[in-house]
């Protein structure tokens, strides 16, 4: 695939990086940040975009290895989706789906879903977020239940170190104990098993997983699930939920074991199988979404990010044959919406940005092309003195950063040298995020292979820097 053509306009600033720093502390508060932190430091101010690549005020160039967010899948600058945010805006900016009402874009959005969604899939509810999508999930999902005259089962279980949002709902779904510190979280009936970490869990080392293979030890993370439903009571189950790869936990991927195991225990049982997509979706791991690579049949699906590479925010739940069929045909009305559900304008960039990625054949590129070329740069960094294990699926791969790697020793979580290296890799020109010691990228999909070996030059390089920098303070 040749590089995308792309082109981005540069608006004058009429205030220098300063003055932008100063109102933003003044008035702009951050997500998942230490407010005092970044007032004292100052935020990079970016201010244009191009393909993989974002400019900041200072003029200074960044390539992009995490899409923004996961989410800007076909590169900056698109001018077909541009184009149709403009249009549509013109034509209809806005119309809601409550009062028996529907708008052209949402009709036709809701179709191409469920023609490029596995086949159990034929509706969507639509949000404006992931974490929105999720909170729909335990709506719908007790919903479900309470129709089919079981409300007792109330329970939905995740993961430790799973990410599905930071809404009360979702941050509780989520298995992340800072979020649950604040705020009274997790929700009730809500509950969490382990995360199938190979590398976390002692490689295989030590502990109750010495000697394991992945495999073996995908199984038996996997059983953590069956062992978690009989401990509450299978007619308290309703359903778990999961990433295909964990994305915000560090990109972690589970053994090839893992996910069938999974889905044969929930058959078992009977518990509705839930696939958050919001970061796998729409090509990030070769396939339209995650669930297919991993080999599993849902019941529900979240999506949001990809689905209009984050251009236009825009979410939604694939509702699967099994749960939609009850609550069309026995559930009444379902009391649960969104003012923008259905978005005609979000719709429409949607509608555009799926319409690019087949005639680019986005999927393939990323399964065929420079998929595997990502997973065998990424391999070559095990040699790296401060590399443990290194991860990839698709277009999104991890770097665990280690004290000593032959005994998997990890750094004392206290040094915080993952954000070291992301110091290194912001003054190099690279976006890479820190997940505790684990570095991480997700960069658009319309990548070629001379981009991937730009950022892995950086990466090396950033590593190299920081390995420099502990040597320096004493930490190996």
């Amino acid at each position: 695939m040749n590089a995308i053509s792309t082109v981005a306009s540069q608006a004058t600033p009429s205030r220098n990086t300063q003055d932008w720093q100063a109102a933003d502390s003044r008035h702009f508060l951050h997500p998942f940040t230490d407010f005092q932190g970044l007032a004292r430091k100052g935020a990079r101010i970016i201010t244009r975009a191009e393909n993989i690549y974002l400019w900041d005020s200072e003029g200074h160039k960044i390539l992009d290895a995490m899409s923004g967010l996961w989410c800007v899948n076909v590169g900056y600058g698109q001018q077909s989706l541009i184009d149709a945010a403009a249009a549509q805006m013109k034509e209809l900016p806005f119309y809601n789906a409550f009062f028996q009402t529907a708008t052209t874009p949402a009709i036709e959005l809701a179709e191409v879903l469920a023609e490029i969604s596995p086949p159990q899939f034929q509706h969507v509810f639509f949000t404006s977020s992931g974490s929105e999508g999720n909170d729909t999930i335990v709506r719908m999902v007790r919903r479900y239940w309470d129709v089919l005259g079981q409300p007792e089962r109330q329970v939905i279980i995740g993961r430790k170190n799973g990410y599905h949002g930071s809404t009360m709902a979702g941050a509780s779904l989520g298995g992340m104990s800072g979020m649950h510190a604040q705020g009274g979280l997790p929700i009730p009936n809500i509950t969490h098993i382990d995360q199938p970490h190979w590398f976390e869990h002692g490689a295989g080392l030590r502990g109750e997983t010495a000697g394991l293979t992945p495999e073996a030890f995908g199984l038996k993370a996997a059983g953590w699930l069956e062992a978690k439903i009989l401990e509450l009571g299978a007619d308290k189950v309703a359903a778990f939920i999961g990433e295909p790869v964990q994305g915000a936990g560090g990109v972690i991927v589970p053994p090839a074991s893992y996910w069938p195991e999974i889905q044969r225990i929930c058959d078992k049982y009977g518990i509705l199988l839930v696939s958050d997509e919001v970061i796998c979706g729409f090509g990030r791991t070769g396939q339209w979404f995650g669930c297919e690579t991993m080999g599993t049949k849902p019941d529900l699906m979240t999506f949001a990010k990809g689905v209009s590479s984050g251009y236009i925010p825009l979410g939604g739940v694939m509702v699967g044959d099994r749960v939609a069929r009850v609550l069309i045909e026995q559930g009444g009305e379902f009391n649960h919406g969104f003012t923008y559900s259905g978005h005609p304008t979000a719709c429409a960039v949607a509608l555009a940005n799926i319409r690019l990625l087949r005639e680019l054949d986005v999927v393939r590129h990323v399964r065929e092309d420079v998929g595997p070329y990502l997973a065998q740069r990424f391999a070559e960094l095990n040699d790296h003195p401060l590399v443990g294990e290194t991860q990839s699926c698709g277009m999104m791969a991890s770097v665990q950063l280690v004290k000593d790697k032959t005994t998997a020793t990890p750094f004392d979580e206290a040094l915080e040298v993952g954000m070291v290296c992301r110091g290194h890799c912001f003054g190099n020109g690279l976006i890479m995020r820190a997940v505790g010691d684990r570095m991480i990228v997700a960069p658009p999909l319309v990548m070629t292979r001379a981009q991937v070996d730009e950022m892995m030059g950086l990466i090396r390089r950033c590593l190299d820097l920081t390995l420099e920098d502990l040597r320096k303070r004493g930490w190996l």
